[in-house]
């Protein structure tokens, strides 16, 4: 997935703009977005504020971090299943 280049941080502070004065046009024309990627910054960040979002990004870090375990030692009981009734 390609990295973003506005952080959280920004992209929130982008969305306060909207809500507090500018229109999104302007916003999408200042920023060099296209108004898509505005929209789906609006339904991922909706109401958070700067410390949510930095939890949020915690916690999907570690849940990708899980996720790997998970499947590393999937592939540790598929192996010793093929192994195992060799021996037996």
């Amino acid at each position: 997935m390609r990295k973003s280049r506005f952080t959280e941080v920004q992209i929130i502070q982008i969305l306060k703009r909207v809500e507090a004065v500018m229109s999104v046009a302007d916003i999408c024309r200042q920023h060099s977005i296209f108004d898509t990627t505005f929209y789906k910054w609006k339904w991922k960040y909706s109401g958070l504020e700067v410390s949510e979002a930095r939890r949020l990004k915690l916690l999907e870090q570690e849940n990708a971090r899980l996720k790997r375990l998970v499947a590393e030692q999937a592939l540790d009981i598929v192996v010793l299943r093929e192994v195992i009734p060799k021996y037996l």
